[in-house]
């Protein structure tokens, strides 16, 4: 009917001008009419009431708004779809699809595609996770922006919020995903949305931050943040969010910008490989970033990254392609257990175990599942289920730290105090002073709950309200039922057990057998797992955690103290391990630790060790700790450097230790150098100079060439004895407060860096500044400026520089003489304000003499055969 009015229309317009303008109207009308018409017919089909229409209209009209999105993904371009993949230039960086444990969440995200190990720096749908791989595709819409969708629903999962259009989307080589538009200007970036993971060229900012992943195996947003502090704008903070978005808790911060660090963050001071700017401080358009420094070599720097982990940490990682492994050179807070509410409430933290968090005693996860991946933040609930009950009782908790309780104070009896907290089930446990007769009931909930710190004045124990004696009552019978039951067994099956104790010590009468074979030029005991778990006490007094694993105190069976280390992911088989401990165990000399026997019994590795009365070095650098007079210093000093030029030149496989530090020096009855851990870091034959080793030595003692990721030599190990060898002369840590102008430590917060303002005031005579203020004038002036200058001839950034260790034996016992060294390169950078660029392979520029000195153009180094003494 409408095309027949338009031929009439057409007609009559021909003869009639007058009628160009009614005659549109007329179609207009009659094509209204006709659609009203319809949708009448329609719902009186459908038994509607006129009334109803317009209601109709409307809600037709809203499924075409709906549907507009829908009809533009179907114009739109397909960037990839299911488990096609897209790479960086160099495919350093890989974008696609990736699950975690559960194969019905899957993520669009970005990870490293050059290294094996998964490791994801960018999730877009963290909230809103797909279901079915197969269906999951990522499009560029009619409208230019970057669409996930999901074709089995038909929905889109998440969406870019650019507002020009883009025409086209990059993966760039620094892991930002980019979309571009038809003028080539960037229109959205994925820098701009971080997730957990900061990379170089990304950017913090008031509107930008990371926030960490519910737990190892859960992309969707956790409860800890970092991000640059509002108002001042001028410190980035981790941030506790609870889960109604309504308080947060400020747990760890950097401090103030001071203008080219941080004032919390001394370690920024050290221009390693990285360059921080901050843009616009102290202002609300502040924007903090950093870069990596190009190596002087030539060579790429390494990968790196800093994360907020799930569990609440900021861990700053480098990868190593040799051990193709994360080295983490550092993380905040330092201890684990300073993370606010990390256990949730009722959780116990013990930042020493490798599943910190616990429940205690009459209670159990909230959630069972989540508390196995990781995710402790649901905290725990009484096992009983209920909330309390009128037989509940208290157990002691001991003396613990915690927060998030409210405290109600009141004087009275011990069963008073009782008695109040049981009648009110808000009431959660009490503290009882028995001296004063004060009462403290606690309500509320318990968080961040730890044991105090020795120097902890606060010796009030918690007594933590638990279900009652009904409950005690029950387990108790069940337990004699069971003991009677596992007593009855035991009678039926004690003959098989004796046949099978027989034939075991059989095979350990064998076994010990062929071990003696084995062992045939050392003295070394093996012993059994049982025996060393006996001596130890079931591993229950531990002297420390190293590098290698925890160690702990023993007794043999003669009355003979030892040290067990229990060592933690040994690499290789048995053989391999046995072969490297028989290398250690020919090893002998003064001032190394003698290992008397070892344990390879199943998966179980553990080295015995003499044990060493007066511990590590450690203990003596603390300024309020115990003090060692001068000539127990220079002592020590000579034997640690004798122990390591053995290591070094006089075994038959040159040994680099790997991670010489204080801790790794104990002392003996005598307070004699004993140096530890040695030959478990790599073994290298004697005709090789360099080893691609596991970068396993602790921050502020290694040295440069580790941080640039190229091979080390034994110099390696010159570096950290020189930064010991400042600690021992100065009795201080590397990291401490600044010196005040009376010679102690600095009162203000602001944490200093040690060894360069040490090395400049001894390269300019003034040793008397460094040396510890506690030995007062009580030390002789020749050693100490003799083992002042070794420390700076051993921290020397170019390891051709630097002197080998029987070198420095002798500068140490006066034999050759000792002159000023060039400044580090460390120092200049320090002072001048310039980027320490790393050191490359082959740095060095030294030049051997005639007469078999060696010299370069900093400094020189020269021994000359006719004279009982030579120069550096």
């Amino acid at each position: 009917m409408l095309l027949e009015l338009t031929r009439n229309h057409t007609k009559i317009r021909k003869k009639m001008p007058t009628l160009s303008l009614i005659l549109p109207l007329l179609l207009i009308s009659t094509a209204f009419t006709l659609n009203t018409t319809a949708e009448l017919l329609k719902s009186r089909k459908q038994n509607v009431k006129p009334s109803h229409l317009s209601k109709t209209s409307q809600e037709f009209r809203g499924r075409l708004k709906d549907s507009t999105k829908l009809e533009s993904l179907q114009r739109s371009r397909l960037v990839l779809a299911g488990n096609t993949t897209i790479f960086s230039e160099n495919r350093t960086f890989e974008l696609g699809f990736f699950g975690t444990d559960d194969e019905s969440k899957w993520y669009l995200g970005i990870w490293y595609a050059s290294i094996a190990t998964p490791t994801y720096v960018w999730v877009a749908n963290r909230e809103n996770p797909i279901k079915n791989l197969t269906s999951a595709s990522v499009e560029i819409t009619q409208d230019g922006k970057l669409a996930l969708k999901e074709e089995d629903s038909r929905t889109i999962i998440w969406e870019s919020d650019n507002l020009e259009k883009a025409i086209k989307a990059r993966l760039l080589e620094q892991g930002n995903l980019v979309l571009y538009s038809s003028n080539g200007d960037k229109v959205w970036q994925s820098f701009d949305y971080p997730t957990d993971t900061w990379l170089p060229g990304m950017n913090l900012t008031a509107d930008q931050w990371l926030t960490c992943w519910k737990s190892s195996n859960d992309p969707s947003p956790g409860k800890y943040s970092l991000r640059l502090m509002p108002l001042d704008y001028g410190e980035i903070a981790l941030v506790y969010t609870s889960n109604d978005n309504n308080s947060t808790n400020i747990y760890w911060s950097t401090g103030n910008w001071t203008g080219n660090a941080f004032s919390g963050v001394p370690e920024m001071t050290v221009p390693y490989i990285y360059r921080f700017h901050f843009g616009n401080p102290f202002t609300p358009m502040a924007s903090f970033g950093y870069t990596e420094v190009s190596l002087d070599n030539g060579l790429s720097p390494p990968l790196t990254r800093f994360q907020v982990d799930h569990t609440g940490q900021l861990k700053q990682f480098t990868w190593s392609p040799q051990s193709e492994y994360w080295n983490m050179f550092w993380s905040q807070p330092e201890n684990l257990c300073r993370v606010y509410a990390l256990c949730g409430n009722f959780g116990f933290c013990n930042a020493k175990l490798l599943s910190p968090c616990s429940c205690l005693m009459g209670f159990k996860p909230v959630d069972d599942v989540s508390w196995d991946a990781g995710d402790f933040s649901n905290g725990c609930r009484r096992q009983s289920g209920d909330v309390c009950g009128k037989n509940d009782g208290f157990e002691d908790a001991g003396v613990v730290s915690y927060e998030g309780a409210v405290v109600l104070s009141f004087t009275g009896t011990r069963s008073e105090c009782e008695k109040t907290c049981i009648r009110n089930c808000s009431c959660i446990g009490l503290h009882y002073n028995e001296r004063a007769n004060l009462c403290k009931n606690l309500y509320g909930s318990l968080l961040n709950l730890r044991n105090l710190t020795s120097d902890s004045t606060l010796e009030e124990k918690l007594y933590l309200r638990v279900p009652g004696n009904n409950a005690e009552v029950k387990n108790k019978m069940k337990l004699v039922l069971l003991e009677a039951i596992c007593g009855f067994l035991v009678i039926l099956v004690i003959g098989v057990i004796v046949l099978l104790f027989l034939r075991r010590r059989r095979r350990i009468k064998k076994r010990r057998q062929e071990e003696e074979g084995v062992f045939p030029v050392t003295n070394l005991k093996v012993f059994s797992y049982k025996e060393l778990h006996a001596a130890t006490r079931g591993f229950s007094d531990k002297l420390g955690h190293g590098g290698f694993g925890a160690v702990f105190q023993g007794e043999l069976s003669d009355s003979t103290l030892v040290a067990v280390k229990r060592l933690e992911k040994p690499g290789g088989g048995e053989k391999e391990f046995r072969a490297e401990v028989c290398t250690i165990g020919n090893i002998q000399h003064v001032n190394l630790v003698r290992l008397r026997g070892f344990c390879s019994e199943n998966s179980h590795r553990l080295l015995v060790y003499d044990f060493m009365p007066n511990g590590p070095l450690s203990v003596y650098l603390k300024r309020d700790g115990k003090n060692l007079s001068w000539d127990a210093r220079f002592r020590i000093a000579i034997g640690t450097a004798r122990g390591i030029a053995y290591l070094h030149e006089e075994c038959r496989n040159c040994i680099i230790h790997c991670d010489i530090k204080p801790e790794n020096i104990l002392l003996d009855e005598d307070f004699s150098a004993k140096v530890s851990d040695f030959g478990l870091a790599k073994l290298i034959g004697r005709d090789f100079s360099r080893v691609l080793a596991t970068m396993r030595g602790t921050w502020g003692y290694v040295a440069p060439e580790w941080i640039s990721g190229v091979a080390i030599t034994t110099k390696a190990d010159v570096y950290s004895y020189g930064m010991t060898l400042l600690e021992l002369l100065g009795g201080r840590r590397n990291v401490e407060g600044p010196p005040s102008a009376g010679g102690g430590e600095g009162v203000g917060t602001e944490k200093w860096f040690f060894p360069p303002w040490a090395a400049r005031e001894i390269i300019e005579g003034n040793v008397a500044a460094v040396v510890d203020v506690r030995l007062g004038n009580i030390y002789n002036t020749a050693e100490a400026q003799r083992a002042a200058l070794v420390a700076v001839w051993c921290i020397q950034d170019d390891e051709s520089i630097r002197p080998t260790m029987g070198m420095v034996v002798k500068m140490l016992e006066g034999v050759v003489e000792v002159t000023v060294p060039p400044p580090p390169k460390l120092l200049q950078a320090l002072v001048s304000g310039e980027s320490f660029h790393g050191v490359g392979v082959d740095s060095s520029s030294k030049v051997y003499n005639d007469d078999g000195g060696i010299s370069d153009d900093n400094g020189q180094l020269s021994m000359n055969s006719k004279d009982s003494r030579s120069s550096v």
